[in-house]
Formats: structure tokens, C-alpha cells, sequence
């Protein structure tokens, strides 16, 4: 019997009590860290840096050692198993599961959730979570630094708890969804795994030949190259008329250096006109000012608009190859992110403007545009490898990951009614 046939059987007739995540999760924010409490060794803080879907990343993180300070801070430590959720900034809304053994210690834009009941599995709840980031991102306002309401989330969602009168038989079916739902996980993660050797290499060759000498090559502000350089804006939310669209409309968390060739959400010609959003070109170099994602860089595939977080280049290519920009600016990612002040350390156009590129051969527009295509040809067969959707292990990881929402849409799509019946 396969997977399919063995949970509709197991799911026919299923009564589902819908439940708001008050009545079945209690919920914790984090705690303000003060800069002068981090250390360089200690149990690591968790930020919204860290919460980018499915397991927490905990690369590039603050230590805190709870013995320098007075308050009892027990309650904000994150423990194996835990899911934890992002409430502000470009990753508002992403969900996160704590699967490592060693504790940490949240910060005050990340929470926790605490299940109350013992008839609810944990990882039912994470996976049920992972498929309303979209519609918790909504609640939290959307635009370019979304908030989230710890009290609007844990109202407004609503949880589907199969077989509320029978715990075991609640129970069984959470675990076979589960079951299912982490055997698609575990193979993304190790094709993930994978990928990320094929990034350092990727990096390694980047870095070779985008070093040059003193003398090599002359260094042009972007604003130089470019035809124009642009922000967008944000549809007013809480208007319907806005949203729902046909115009593919990008945020900051949608870059993270490759092609973008769609949206997760897209608005109407009338949330265009109404806001600061434009449209731009296809293969414009974009880059994110705010938040989370600050200084990551990617190429819009199809004409789009954006939020008023991107820096949207439109590069002269009489001058440079956007795809040489693209490689370059990648490469001073981190440099970049530096550049950002305040809390959520951000950028403007302006520093964007300034943001230099080194120009080979700047005298001689033909034979530089011949160099740079020599170097973007032997690293965009690099970048294929690492960040194409249409060929090796990242369009695996894609279909994979399709593969799993398809099965999580199919198992967790509890209709509001008594009855379930089938799922076909």
C-alpha cells in the first residue's frame, strides 16, 4: 500500500476540530540583549538572522553567558525541539525548528512556541506552521519591515487537530503526517549538504579572479555604469484591491544571490499606481537595503516591481555585463552588510550609488566588455551548479522541496467541516 493510499484511509472520515494557536500553544518573545552582555564564547543568541525556515541556522551568531547577568533568563533559553518564529524584518513569519543539542537564548524579535496539550506532536505543529508563513506574513502588516503581534499570530491562526475526542487515534495520524513529512525533509537537508561544498569552490574561483592588482583595472561607483538605479514602494496593506494581481511584486527576502524569475506575492495595477512601487527591466542587479538579507544581491528574470527595500540597478551595457556586477557585488556581500547602521543595520540608495566595481581595461570599452565576459562565463558554469533552478543539485532541491509542500498542502488541507472524506 503506498504512503498516499495508506493516509486516506487513515484520514477518511476524520472529525477535525480547528483550533486558534492560544488554545493550543502558549507563547514566549525573546529577551533584549544589550551589546555589552555579548561575548565571544557562551550559549549562542538566537536572532531573526537566524530563523530562515526549517532548522535554525546558527552561522554568525552573538554568545551570551547568563552567569555575567542578574535577571533569571531561564525562561528565554531555546532547547532542543523547539520551534521558533521570526517577528519582524525581511524573515517576519519564518518558522524555525531548534535541532541542535546544545541550548541558546533568544533574542526579543524571535518566539518561541510552548504546546500545551499532550495531544498535539510537535513536529505536526512545526510542519503545519511552515505552511502558513505566507498568511502570517500578511498578518504582521507585509511591506519592507513588517512587525509581528505575538497576540494577532496566536488569534488568527488556526490549527486543525484531528480526532480532538480520541487522543491515541489524534495522536497516530499526527505521527504518520509527520512521519511522511520528515523523510522529504531529511532528503532536502542532504542535498543541501551537498551544495554547500559546491558554494566554497564556487567562491574560491570568484574570489581568484575578481582580485586584481593596483593598476589592473579602474574602480567606477555604480551610479557611474548605471542607467538608473531605483527603490520601489509598498501597496498600502489592508486594501484588497492592492494585492492579489497579476504584477510580480519582490521583497528583500526574496533575493539571496541567484535569478529571480517569479514572486511569492504579486499586485494589481491599481496597488501600483497608489504606491511607490514601478515597474523595471529585466536583468536589473537588485540589491537588499533592510534587514535580514541586507547586502545580498540577485538578477530579476522577468520585468517586475519591488518594495521600497531593494536597490534596483539598471546597469549601461555599453560600459559593463550585469552579470559581471552581479559576481562582483556578491563577492562584497559582507563588505556591503557592514556598511548598515541602526539596529537592523540598513543601507540607502545612496551607499548603493557609491558601491564601487573594478572596470578592466576602462579605456577600451570592447575589450573590456570582452574581459568581463570571459570571467562571468567560467563563473556563471560555477553559479549553474550552485543556485540554477533548471539543472543539478539545486533543481533537485527544488523539486524536492515541491514535492514536500504538494504532500504538506495534501495532508495538513483539513476541510472546515465535521467530516474530512477523501483526499483525492
Amino acid at each position: 500500500m503506498s504512503e498516499l493510499s495508506f493516509m486516506e484511509k487513515l484520514l477518511d472520515g476524520a472529525e477535525v476540530e480547528w483550533k486558534a494557536l492560544e488554545e493550543v500553544c502558549d507563547f514566549k518573545n525573546g529577551f533584549a540583549f544589550k551589546s555589552s552582555l555579548f561575548k565571544e564564547s557562551g550559549l549562542p543568541i538566537v536572532r531573526i538572522t537566524n530563523v530562515d525556515g526549517k532548522n535554525i541556522n546558527l552561522s554568525d551568531v552573538k554568545y551570551f553567558d547568563p552567569s555575567d547577568y542578574r535577571e533569571n533568563t531561564a525562561s528565554y533559553k531555546v532547547c532542543k525541539g523547539d520551534i521558533l518564529i521570526a517577528m519582524s524584518g525581511a524573515t517576519t513569519g519564518k518558522i524555525g525548528f531548534y535541532s541542535h543539542e546544545n541550548p541558546a537564548y533568544l533574542n526579543q524579535r524571535v518566539g518561541k512556541f510552548l504546546p500545551k496539550l499532550e495531544t498535539l506532536n510537535n513536529r505536526y505543529l512545526y510542519h503545519y506552521l511552515l505552511s502558513k508563513v505566507e498568511k502570517i506574513y500578511v498578518i504582521a502588516g507585509g511591506g519592507a519591515q513588517p512587525n509581528l503581534s505575538s497576540s494577532a499570530l496566536m488569534e488568527k491562526i488556526k490549527i486543525p487537530v484531528p480526532f480532538p475526542d480520541n487522543p491515541a487515534k489524534s495522536l497516530e495520524i499526527q505521527a504518520e503526517i509527520v512521519r511522511i513529512l520528515d523523510t522529504f525533509t531529511e532528503l532536502t537537508a542532504e542535498l543541501t549538504a551537498e551544495l554547500s561544498l559546491r558554494k566554497k569552490q564556487y567562491n574560491h574561483y570568484r574570489d581568484q579572479l575578481l582580485s586584481f592588482e593596483e593598476g589592473e583595472v579602474e574602480w567606477k561607483k555604480l551610479d557611474e555604469v548605471s542607467k538608473k538605479i531605483s527603490s520601489g514602494g509598498t501597496p498600502r496593506t489592508g486594501i484588497s484591491e492592492y494585492y492579489d494581481g497579476s504584477i510580480p511584486w519582490l521583497r528583500t527576502q526574496e533575493i539571496d544571490f541567484r535569478e529571480i524569475w517569479d514572486t511569492g506575492v504579486k499586485i494589481t495595477e491599481a496597488g501600483l499606481k497608489n504606491s511607490s512601487a514601478k515597474w523595471i527591466p529585466e536583468n536589473c542587479v537588485i540589491v537588499a537595503m533592510y534587514g535580514a538579507t541586507v547586502g545580498k544581491v540577485g538578477i530579476n528574470k522577468i520585468s517586475m516591481a519591488t518594495n521600497q527595500a531593494c536597490a534596483n540597478i539598471d546597469l549601461d551595457d555599453r560600459v559593463v555585463n550585469y552579470r559581471y556586477v552581479f559576481h562582483y557585488l556578491t563577492s562584497e556581500y559582507e563588505y556591503i552588510k557592514s556598511l548598515g547602521t541602526g539596529s537592523q543595520t540598513n543601507i540607502n540608495a545612496q551607499i548603493v550609488k557609491s558601491l564601487k566595481v573594478p572596470i578592466p581595461y576602462a579605456n577600451d570599452p570592447e575589450k573590456s566588455l570582452a574581459e568581463q565576459a570571459r570571467i562571468v562565463t567560467i563563473l556563471d558554469k560555477f553559479d549553474t551548479l550552485t543556485t540554477s533552478i533548471s539543472e543539478g543539485l539545486p533543481r533537485e532541491i527544488e523539486l524536492r522541496q515541491k514535492q514536500y509542500e504538494y504532500y504538506r498542502d495534501l495532508l495538513l488541507s483539513f476541510p472546515k467541516s465535521e467530516k474530512r472524506g477523501s483526499l483525492i
